[in-house]
């Protein structure tokens, strides 16, 4: 309770001295210190970060088809305009407070808070543009009441990215951050430094996965990263303490409460029961429960409800106090079991095939493990004929529909379904969809358009991304 009460307190705190301007901001209090306390902001960011994580994800998981909305022609289903605000504001917010975090640290020669926050700056920043593309980021932070800053290119925020990953491990590795950050203000880490650097390691190949259709690529380049990334679950970047619950409980309870919200696709049902793949997932459970008929079924994504109104419990969704849905569940923006899929997929490509499959095989024993999964059960999957085919029977297509599975309402899986042209098996389009062909790209936010419109680049839904084509 004293934790919560903290980050009640220091997020007060942040919110009444911060006196950098934000270009989201539209009054600004004269009186305020523009020193605010730099544990605050610690505070701040590392338990904003994850949760940006989850406003991107209830958009992208119905792109996905992780979710789908119970009602038909639901506005994410069908690829309609969608209005992310929430994610857009806290992101740049997020971001404001990053960018004064590591103005403070560097007044007060406190340089591990400048490494924490280069690696939350492009954590945040990549997240914002693989979702959007072109996004304002030079101008957005300078002051002054700039409250039009213009776009940087997609291929130059990436590039700024991998920079700032770079910088926050330089610093991080410095023998004079030792000992600096302030260790129960630290949500993710918890003031440990080499976790830090583990997980800017782990962000660097991610990002450096993330552009397989360039000719820049380099699995070598990625693998380099991975073996200084995460070795073990407890690596994982997440928070597990929330000022009343992780949000995906609250959406549970609200659909327990007849607000209806997180039901489970039927793509992503049918991909672990069995129907697709010939192999019951035990993920599964740890999930949802089984329908009132005593099966799993999910909801057609664009189609909503199937089935009588009055009836309990006729298709899936989160259900309260589920492994994603408890009360105190991680919330996540990095793990273990993501890293080693990127890990395959780098080795996969490079022809390293005794290095893909260990890595594929210890990918799905991670996220399984993590998730509660009885041993007997993780063994029961891991040798069933259709997950163990062997180093000579791997496929790209194989190891995409595990990472899948792990990446569960994360956006990065958005990112993969992209560049690997959704081809995942038996996925299609949403009933009544309203483009022509998969979407690529997210809306930009209302708050933009009508403020900063001139500098709003124009686009369609179905535009691919610069790391995208």
């Amino acid at each position: 309770m004293k934790k919560y009460m903290k980050l009640i307190y220091l997020s007060v705190m942040v919110t009444m001295f911060s006196g950098c301007k934000k270009y989201l901001d539209i009054n600004e209090n004269p009186n305020a210190s523009t020193d605010p306390p730099i544990a605050g902001l610690l505070a701040n960011v590392t338990n904003l970060t994850p949760y940006n994580t989850y406003y991107l994800a209830n958009l992208t998981s119905y792109y996905t088809q992780y979710l789908a909305s119970p009602s038909a022609g639901g506005t994410a289903d069908t690829y309609q305009q969608s209005d992310p605000t929430t994610a857009w504001g806290s992101i740049y917010n997020t971001m404001t407070d990053l960018y004064d975090m590591n103005n403070f640290a560097g007044k007060k020669n406190l340089i591990a808070y400048q490494g924490v926050a280069d690696i939350l700056m492009a954590y945040n920043l990549s997240t914002a543009s693989n979702a959007w593309g072109d996004v304002p980021y030079s101008q957005a932070f300078q002051g002054g009441g700039n409250m039009t800053p213009e776009y940087d290119n997609q291929k130059s925020v990436y590039d700024t990215c991998l920079a700032l990953i770079d910088r926050g491990i330089a610093i991080l590795s410095s023998p004079n951050a030792a000992g600096e950050l302030d260790g129960p203000s630290d949500y993710i880490h918890n003031g440990d430094l080499n976790a830090w650097i583990k997980t800017a390691y782990s962000l660097k190949a991610r990002l450096l996965n993330q552009v397989s259709k360039q000719s820049s690529y380099s699995a070598t380049a990625v693998l380099s990263a991975v073996d200084k990334g995460y070795t073990s679950n407890d690596d994982d970047a997440q928070i597990t303490a929330f000022e009343v619950r992780n949000p995906w409980a609250q959406a549970a309870r609200n659909n327990a409460n007849l607000v209806l919200d997180v039901w489970l696709s039927s793509y992503f049902v049918n991909a672990t029961n069995g129907k697709i793949y010939g192999v019951s997932d035990p993920r599964l459970p740890q999930i949802t429960n089984k329908t009132d008929s005593g099966d799993y079924r999910g909801t057609p994504n664009g189609a909503g409800f199937q089935g009588i109104r009055n009836t309990d419990h006729v298709q899936c969704y989160i259900d309260v106090n589920k492994w994603y849905s408890s009360t105190n569940s991680p919330l996540m923006i990095l793990t273990n079991s993501e890293l080693r899929f990127v890990e395959a997929e780098a080795a996969f490509r490079s022809g390293q095939l005794d290095r893909a499959y260990t890595a594929y095989l210890a990918g799905i024993q991670a996220s399984m493990q993590k998730l509660n999964v009885a041993a007997t059960d993780i063994n029961t999957y891991i040798t069933n004929p259709a997950v163990a085919v062997g180093k000579n029977n791997l496929t790209l297509k194989l190891i995409m529909k595990e990472k899948y599975v792990a990446t569960f309402l994360q956006p990065v899986a958005w990112d993969d379904m992209r560049r690997f042209d959704y081809n995942y098996q038996g996925f299609q389009l949403p009933v009544n969809v309203s483009l022509a062909t998969f979407i690529r790209r997210a809306d930009y936010p209302s708050t933009e358009t009508t403020r900063n419109g001139a500098n709003v680049p124009a686009y369609q839904r179905t535009d691919h991304l610069w790391w995208d084509q």
